[in-house]
């Protein structure tokens, strides 16, 4: 067996109003949607910088859910741009909660986390410097990640 990729596949109440944010916040750029007759979005792929990002409307018939308020998280998404402060900015300033915001971390990164309006968990960060596994390791115990 041969793994060749893997998309992101989040599930929302609102893919409309979720298309508009991550174009809005991430420059991302719609490559195609399917509609049900009755207007459910089932499937929409946006493209972030070459990456795969798919999003479907909830589906309760089998058990697919969006993400409910107060219920914690299981997963976060890890977006790595150019300028973490801009993108965490951009996306309070479209709707997005601030978790924590941008600051400098011992694996070398700068990176900020925030809670879209659907629900997920975005880390948003960039590289300050380049590090060995075997730094990383010495440097871990010194902060929390948080």
């Amino acid at each position: 067996m041969a793994v060749h990729e893997l998309f992101p596949y989040l599930c929302v109440a609102d893919a409309q109003a979720a298309v508009a944010f991550y174009i809005q916040v991430f420059e991302a750029s719609e490559k195609f949607r399917l509609v049900e007759p009755g207007g459910r979005i089932g499937h929409v792929e946006l493209d972030l910088g070459g990456s795969t990002l798919m999003l479907c409307e909830e589906f309760p018939e089998v058990d697919i859910h969006a993400p409910q308020p107060g219920r914690g998280h299981s997963h976060t998404l890890h977006l790595h741009v150019d300028d973490a402060d801009a993108v965490v900015a951009r996306a309070v300033a479209a709707g997005a909660q601030l978790a924590m915001a941008p600051r400098d971390h011992f694996y070398g990164e700068r990176s900020g986390t925030v809670i879209d309006p659907f629900g997920h968990r975005w880390n948003i960060g960039h590289s300050i410097e380049t590090l060995t596994p075997e730094e990383m390791q010495r440097r871990y115990p010194a902060e929390p990640c948080g």
